[in-house]
């Protein structure tokens, strides 16, 4: 769905009337929907998430197991008795299977390997087992449990998640019960009376700590079955070894224990088909539990409320697995992708330093470019900034002209730009039409061919006009990307926004300029060739990143973009979480609108093609798609460290952060900034990133509820200032001096 057009900044006025006189109340329980869809998505995502380790037996499992006890409290009948036992309706009894007759139960499945390799065995020699299976087993296999059922088998209760339950509570066992009878309800349809305790062995071995649960269990309603032989088939002794365990002596009848989960079964089934057809021969029967005994079915159909609440959980169930297996994908491709990316920027952005550092480096035939350019400061209520916006430009060590464009500003800029009386620089007032209203009249209203744009938040160096027009000496080049730097770095959140602004942006830059698809000219310093920006109808007020839009038009025109990395421009970041939100938002969505605008330039050929061909699906993947499964990176970081492997996950998340800090040393050091800036790091990919993955959420939300976003005026202070613009002060010398150093080429 294409992302809806921004509501123009010419009805801001109108706006703030009309929410002033909105009720207060009427806003406050307003629940937009772009607010509450990403909440849901996130919380189904943890949901779903939570379940799926609550089924696999990574959260809430019990695996301790209580060591053998005294057995002085269990009856003597029991301990001496047989395999089967009866403690229903407050009785005490215990039962064998009668001779020739052979009870196979196979344990912890289903399993979707070995299950079926075992159930196609007992169909070919016509033989019947019990299959005790777990809840968690049943609730992500129900088909085979369905196929158990279909095939004549017997389905006993083996716990949900296999704890000792001499460590449960009554309600634990209560929960363990219904859970699994929910499960197999709705796999199957049908609920059973047969119940295997986890880690039971023979009847002597039920001790004082075990005693009590069976006889809970029964007092619920359930048979108890053990066995009296065991093929210890989990020890993998053997083929033969397994048949040998498992064959009772002189004709015994017996209940046999076998696995059909819980690892390789490989030599369980081969013993299982060697082992039925010569019992058989010797005239044993495989039967159900219930036919050996001659004791009715230990089935009963489950219906109404139950039946479908059993449906339920396994739907639930099945979706948790398949949705959490496709984003454990995505994440794994993504995270591959994202890797590629950072190799590339840093390959890239080598080269690019290295190609544009060289001494004999050329930027056309055409260098140096020394002709004047025209400067254009469309400015809305600047006030606190417009006077060092200016002053910084009139020092510039390359000839120019500046325009303020004053957008209907209130708080009286255009009069203090007038007051300054400063040669080369003119005001020109309209009313309020928003920034690419602006920029459009002064492009009309410049007297030179290359036009240079910029913020009024912003402050140039002396030469970074120089330095970003040097580029048009190739004819080829339409537009320039300066460097953006964060002036008001000291802060904490100023400290995020400069390590995001070198790394993210910076790098990013270099990249592109050597892939030949830069996706966007930075509002706050660029440049233009008139004839370039004609061609493709000027600047567009379609997007609210009318930066980005404006360079993926030059782009598809046929025009060269490419980055001056000299041409320093140094811009007030957002101070506040309030204000960094509202810009981000804006960035967001507009680059969205933006790239829907141009979708169209996929399908072009050409050199112009390039960038629909490279250029576009990367800023899409990268910029829009991609971080839509970040958060889920930090979902299962949260789930890892709470619910392990907890030292795996710290391990995975520092060698994240590993990577990405060889990255933002790399980006610092092309750049000449001070490393310790990269302190702050970590808690940028804690805090501030998480803000960063909400922004675009709520992004992708407004486009696709088809919601409106006006552009919103940030507030500065106009406390930056360009470093070549400092008084040479003694407590700044220093400062400066570092700044100097910084500047100079690497390498």
């Amino acid at each position: 769905m294409a992302p809806r057009s921004n509501r123009r900044r010419s009805g801001r006025a109108d706006g703030r009337s009309r929410r002033a006189s909105a009720p207060v109340n009427a806003r406050r329980h307003r629940l937009p929907m772009r607010w509450v869809l990403p909440v849901l998505l996130l919380t189904a995502v943890t949901a779903m998430l939570m379940l799926r380790g609550y089924v696999h037996s990574e959260i809430f499992a019990d695996y301790r197991v209580r060591p053998e006890a005294a057995a002085d409290q269990v009856p003597e009948e029991i301990r001496t008795g047989g395999p089967v036992i009866d403690t229903r309706n407050g009785g005490v009894s215990s039962l064998s299977v009668p001779r020739q007759r052979l009870v196979l139960t196979f344990d912890d499945g289903p399993d979707p390997t070995w299950t079926p390799k075992v159930l196609d065995t007992l169909k070919r020699h016509d033989a019947h087992a019990v299959f005790f299976i777990t809840g968690t087993m049943a609730s992500q296999y129900p088909d085979l449990v369905r196929r158990m059922v279909r095939e004549g088998h017997e389905i006993g209760l083996h716990t949900f998640n296999h704890p000792d339950l001499s460590y449960k509570s009554w309600g634990g066992i209560d929960w363990q019960l219904s859970q699994t009878q929910m499960a197999l309800g709705g796999a199957a349809g049908i609920r059973t009376s047969l119940f295997r305790p986890p880690y039971s062995s023979f009847a002597d071995a039920i001790d004082n700590a075990s005693w009590p649960s069976i006889k809970y269990v029964g007092s619920r309603g359930y048979l108890t079955v053990l066995n009296d032989t065991d093929s210890e088939d989990w020890k993998k002794p053997g083929v033969d070894e397994i048949i040998r365990r498992a064959t009772p002596k002189n004709g015994e009848g017996a209940i046999v224990l076998m696995h059909d989960s819980g690892g390789d079964r490989r030599q369980t089934v081969e013993a299982l088909d060697r082992f039925l057809p010569e019992l058989q021969a010797k005239g044993y029967k495989f039967q159900n539990l219930t036919e050996a005994l001659g004791a009715p079915s230990a089935h009963t159909p489950v219906t109404g409320a139950e039946l479908w609440k059993g449906r339920a959980w396994v739907f639930l169930v099945q979706a948790s697995d398949k949705v959490t297996g496709v984003l454990v994908a995505g994440l794994a491709v993504v995270g591959t992708l994202v890797l590629v990316r950072f190799g590339l920027m840093l390959l890239l952005s080598g080269a690019h330093a290295r190609r544009v550092r060289r001494k004999n480096f050329r930027w056309g035939p055409n260098a140096p470019v020394t002709e004047p350019v025209t400067v254009l400061v469309p400015a809305y209520n600047e006030a606190k900034c417009i006077e060092k916006t200016v002053r910084s430009l009139v020092a510039s060590d390359h000839p120019i002209e500046v325009l303020v464009i004053d957008d209907g500003s209130s708080d009286g800029t255009a009069r203090i730009v007038e007051d300054l009386n400063l040669p080369g620089v003119r005001v020109i007032r309209q009313l309020n039409a928003g920034k690419p209203a602006a920029l459009n009249r002064g492009v009309a209203n410049a007297r030179h061919d290359i036009i240079v744009m910029m913020d009024g938040d912003t402050v140039f160096e002396p030469s970074t006009v120089r330095e970003l027009v040097q580029p048009f000496a190739d004819p080829r080049v339409g537009a320039v990307a300066g460097n953006a730097k964060v002036g008001n770095k000291n802060k904490l959140i100023g400290s995020w926004q400069h390590i995001e602004y070198v790394m993210g942006f910076n790098l990013d830059r270099r990249m592109y300029d050597i892939l030949g698809c830069m996706p966007t000219i930075p509002g706050a310093v660029g440049a233009f060739r008139r004839s370039a920006l004609e061609r493709v109808g000027g600047m567009s007020d379609d997007t609210l990143a009318e930066d980005t839009d404006i360079t993926m038009a030059l782009h598809r025109d046929g025009w060269r973009v490419v980055y001056a990395e000299n041409a320093r421009a140094w811009t007030e970041a957002p101070e506040s979480v309030r204000q960094l939100w509202s810009q981000r938002y804006r960035w967001s969505y507009g680059t969205m609108q933006a790239i829907w605008k141009h979708r169209r330039a996929i399908m072009e050929r050409g050199p112009s093609g390039r960038f629909g061909r490279i250029g576009l699906p990367f800023v899409s993947l990268f910029m829009v798609v991609a971080p839509l499964l970040a958060p889920l990176i930090d979902i299962f970081l949260l789930y890892g460290l709470v619910f392990g492997p907890t030292q795996k996950t710290i391990g995975a998340w520092l060698g994240v952060l590993a990577v990405q800090a060889v990255c933002a040393a790399y980006a610092f050091r092309l750049d000449r900034e001070k490393m310790r800036h990269l302190l702050s790091l970590p808690l940028q990919q804690i805090f501030y990133r998480q803000l960063m993955y909400v922004v675009l959420l709520r992004s992708w939300m407004t486009a696709l509820t088809g919601g409106r976003l006006r552009w919103q005026k940030l507030r500065r202070t106009g406390a930056v200032e360009a470093p070549g613009s400092i008084p040479r002060q003694r407590t700044q010398s220093t400062e400066s001096s570092d700044s100097e150093r910084e500047r100079r080429p690497v390498g």
